[in-house]
């Protein structure tokens, strides 16, 4: 009786097991035979972007070269490795042969690569060096990373003297997966970088704090920005659009969220927009000595730091602990208000605070450090003037 209760338990396992695997095998099925779907329906794109400068264009084609070149060179070296494999295997009664060396064939195998290497360092040589020319531009415009997003300032054109942040504009209900992501998911910013089509553009790149990158695939253009450091690209747009690209350098917890935008114009429309920038930084050009009531400096401060204090400290106050500390209840925040404006303006060496006071105008550090020491549950009751700002700086 033991025996055959034994039998009958080995057999409902056995058919347990089984149900197990047969169910195993279609949810493997299942999901291969979406993974095949998903492919199919996919845009795949597995060339450069289309190119919009002339040497984007020579980029494009030297890379098709190449590619050409290194599949000939691979199917040649892999037919003579299956051919020698196949037909020439100790199972065939294939052996080996007798000799030392071959002068012809190691003169071929030298001479041919350094032929080939040859012809493509010319052209390779010649966009290498168009690449590098930033001479005789239409405009400057300097591009500084900052820890994580690029400050622009146009030095000569039409648009000299304006200056703004461009920001990563990707809401963050998106980046944190509780809404769905639109087409252009962290490569959309509040303010792009807008030039003339057709006009030369020289970009002087620089940083305030780590490496960053300025990069856009579309104009064969990526140049670090080092700080303490000016180096200089170049590109001329030759059709009208928006073009993308990102900081291609590992610079700190947010690199995945500092897109680089530029928008080429029309000359008509790049002239309308340089007199509207320029009208809109007059009028919102603040008065120093203006003396704010708390409710207004809180409010502007709650956008300036949704702008540029939320990615760390989150918009709870609470911080990222121990990289980024919480502002909720911190020492700094409900000290003295003197070291919290130092902290702002200034940063804090070997930390990722990084130094707002070349970022952020007098009244938008008075209105975050104000908002700071009122907001969550700090509610101080203080407020900070743009003209304690100002006499912060020169201390």
């Amino acid at each position: 009786a033991r025996e055959s209760e034994n039998m009958a338990r080995y057999s409902n396992m056995n058919g347990y097991l089984n149900r197990l695997r047969q169910g195993k095998a279609v949810s493997l099925a299942a999901g291969l035979l979406g993974m095949l779907s998903g492919a199919a329906n996919a845009a795949w794109q597995l060339n450069l972007q289309e190119p919009v400068t002339s040497v984007a264009r020579r980029v494009y084609d030297l890379h098709t070269i190449l590619t050409v070149v290194i599949t000939v060179v691979f199917v040649g070296v892999f037919v003579i490795v299956a051919y020698s494999l196949i037909f020439h295997r100790k199972s065939r009664g294939h052996k080996a042969a007798d000799f030392h060396d071959n002068t012809t064939l190691e003169l071929a195998w030298t001479i041919v690569p350094a032929l080939i290497l040859v012809a493509i360092a010319f052209p390779a040589t010649s966009a290498l060096v168009s690449m590098r020319d930033t001479s005789q531009p239409d405009l400057t415009i300097k591009a500084t990373g900052y820890q994580w997003k690029w400050g622009y300032e146009y030095l000569t054109g039409d648009g000299a003297g304006v200056k703004y942040m461009s920001v990563l504009s990707t809401p963050r209900d998106q980046i944190e997966n509780k809404a769905p992501k639109d087409e252009h998911y962290l490569l959309e910013v509040d303010r792009p970088l807008v030039v003339p089509v057709g006009k030369k553009v020289r970009i002087l790149t620089t940083s305030a704090d780590v490496i960053h990158s300025w990069s856009v695939p579309a104009f064969a253009v990526k140049t670090d920005a080092v700080p303490g450091f000016l180096r200089d690209t170049w590109f001329r747009a030759e059709k009208e659009g928006t073009y993308r690209g990102q900081c291609s350098e590992l610079c700190g917890k947010d690199h995945a969220f500092m897109p680089v935008v530029v928008e080429v114009v029309s000359a008509e429309k790049y002239a309308d927009w340089v007199a509207s920038q320029k009208q809109q930084m007059a009028s919102a050009a603040d008065d120093p000595n203006k003396v704010w009531p708390l409710d207004e400096l809180v409010a502007r401060g709650e956008k300036v730091y949704a702008a540029n204090c939320v990615s760390c400290h989150q918009a709870t106050g609470q911080g990222l602990p121990p990289v980024f500390p919480a502002l909720d209840g911190s020492k700094i925040v409900k000290g003295p208000k003197e070291n919290h404006l130092d902290i702002v303006i200034k940063g804090k060496a070997g930390t990722a605070m990084a130094a707002f006071g070349a970022q952020l105008g007098d009244t938008d550090i008075a209105a975050v450090v104000t908002y700071e020491r009122n907001a969550w549950t700090n509610k101080l009751g203080e407020v900070i003037q743009p003209a304690e700002v100002t006499a912060r700086r020169s201390k």
